[in-house]
């Protein structure tokens, strides 16, 4: 198999993040303490966030936000049935949650300009069942947020914010995954920032906090806000092990937490190398006029100051793209669909009944005409630029 010369994702992990992790690990303290307070402490200062808590996965993180919703601790919880919105280019792991939780996932197309949720498709699917929203901000972009939020407020839906794809994006200078009630953060590998697997879930409300708290690890009492309450209101069990809520173990690990503060420290630095990057591969594809004819390139929303994750890319004709991402591949240049493209096209959809017929226009464009490559944060230089752009138009 031919070596990639462009890959998705090139290893993350600088000397100094890996310095970092090994003095964690020689303290023999690797399951959830003090890097894991800390982590959750600086990342909630710097986005300006209420309530962190680190899990192991952004696909852990949306779980727990749905799960709270739903959870009878929760003065205004939503119940079985309730429909939560959800864009149909999304993760697995946005859209399982819901189902999961006994809820009714609702489905929106999204903006082709933007990637993101279409607002004016938004409205149409709102009724008195509607209850709550899973957003996914795409690739680093969003939707325009002062809209939204005017929707959010008249309709008094809860607004979860998937924002593993887009951490350090923001719109008019507010971090994107500061507007809703919970949000939730993704440090896989190929993230914006990395702890090798890890993620984080944020709220607003003290409430909700004790509750993804419990959640995050087997309903335990433990560490809870109210545990003296809980020990004494259960003297006949060991107060050690008083489980007061339902429950799973997400917790990370101190190691993760080491690498995860070690490369958040450099976010704004990572990013603005992601940015530059960008830009240079862009500007030489549009100066290519075979490359210029045939693909568009999708540029930040307005009021959007993005963290880009990836670069994601548009074929003009959609009958050529099957042979382009073929080429591409063969020469070298690793591709991938934008999230996973319409999610209604996959077959679990249809095991688990959630097709309702309906079409979706734009979603079904991204999914056939868009694609996206790697976009990394390390200094790109003109050898590796020019090969990329001779490859994209040897495989048009």
């Amino acid at each position: 198999m031919k070596k990639n010369i462009y890959p998705l994702v090139i290893n993350p992990f600088r000397n100094k993040d890996l310095f970092s992790a090994i003095k964690s690990i020689r303290t023999g303290n690797l399951t959830t303490g003090n890097q894991i307070n800390k982590f959750e402490n600086i990342f909630s200062k710097k986005l300006k966030l209420k309530k962190a808590l680190m899990v192991n996965s952004g696909s852990s993180a949306n779980l727990l936000a749905v799960q709270c919703i739903i959870n009878p601790y929760r003065k205004k919880r939503i119940l079985s049935g309730d429909e939560v919105l959800i864009p149909t280019i999304c993760w697995s792991t946005s859209l399982w949650p819901i189902v999961q939780s006994g809820l009714k996932p609702v489905f929106v197309d999204i903006d082709p300009m933007t990637l993101n949720i279409d607002l004016q498709d938004l409205r149409k699917k709102i009724n008195k069942k509607t209850k709550a929203m899973m957003l996914v901000h795409v690739l680093g972009n969003s939707a325009n947020m002062d809209e939204l939020m005017k929707i959010i407020k008249k309709e008094k839906i809860i607004l979860i914010e998937d924002t593993c794809e887009s951490l350090g994006s923001k719109y008019k200078d507010k971090y994107l995954g500061s507007f809703g009630d919970f949000s939730s953060y993704s440090f896989y590998s190929s993230h914006q920032i990395s702890s090798g697997e890890g993620g984080m879930i944020t709220c607003k409300s003290t409430e909700d906090y004790e509750i993804l708290k419990a959640l995050r690890s087997h309903g335990w009492s433990r560490g809870l806000k109210n545990e003296n309450q809980i020990s004494k209101q259960n003297k006949k069990l060991d107060s050690r092990f008083i489980f007061y809520n339902s429950g799973f173990n997400l917790r990370s690990t101190e190691v993760s937490a080491t690498l995860g503060i070690s490369q958040f420290r450099d976010m704004d630095k990572l990013n603005n190398l992601r940015t530059v990057n960008r830009a240079m591969i862009i500007k030489a594809m549009l100066k290519n006029k075979k490359i210029n004819k045939n693909l568009t390139f999708i540029e930040a929303n307005k009021f959007v100051k993005p963290s880009w994750f990836g670069i994601p890319i548009i074929v003009k004709n959609k009958n050529k793209k099957k042979q382009l991402i073929k080429n591409l591949e063969t020469q070298g240049i690793e591709t991938r669909p934008i999230i996973s493209g319409n999610f209604l096209r996959q077959p679990a959809i249809k095991k688990y009944k959630l097709d309702k017929g309906v079409k979706f226009k734009n979603a079904d464009t991204i999914n056939d005409q868009g694609f996206f490559i790697g976009l990394h944060p390390k200094k790109l230089n003109e050898l590796l630029l020019n090969k990329i752009v001779k490859i994209f138009e040897q495989s048009l």
